[in-house]
């Protein structure tokens, strides 16, 4: 059997605003946009370039949803963002206004710094060392 993960939902509240984050700052690619008339929703999925998987960006539609926005690993680290040169992207991440909110670390597995998406969540940026 073999089994791949395709897309990880985020939670945003604004389309447009998640597609700028992602594509314009961060440099994924935006994969699908298509408007799904009958639930009058968009299916927006964003990937990193060379990746398999993506994000799903799906705005929240009701008050449970938006109080999710940005805490949808309660505070933790929520997502891994594997890159085969950390400071390569680690400048360029903060040349776009990303924050940062733990400093780059060189550790055993790889160097690895955290920043926080336009929600809030927050994320590993890491080059593995292996």
């Amino acid at each position: 059997m073999k089994q791949s993960l395709a897309l990880v939902s985020l939670v945003v509240a604004d389309y447009d605003e998640a597609i700028d984050f992602f594509v314009g700052k961060l440099g994924f690619e935006l994969t699908e946009d298509s408007y799904q008339a009958e639930q009058n929703k968009r299916w927006v999925v964003v990937t990193p370039p060379g990746s398999a998987a993506g994000l799903l960006l799906a705005r929240a539609s009701d008050d449970v949803q938006r109080a999710a926005i940005g805490n949808q690993a309660g505070g933790r680290v929520w997502l891994f963002l594997n890159t085969d040169d950390f400071w390569r992207d680690y400048e360029r991440y903060r040349a776009a206004g990303v924050e940062f909110t733990r400093p780059p670390l060189e550790q055993d597995y790889g160097t690895v710094a955290v920043f926080r998406d336009l929600c809030g969540n927050q994320w590993d940026l890491i080059q593995r060392s292996n």
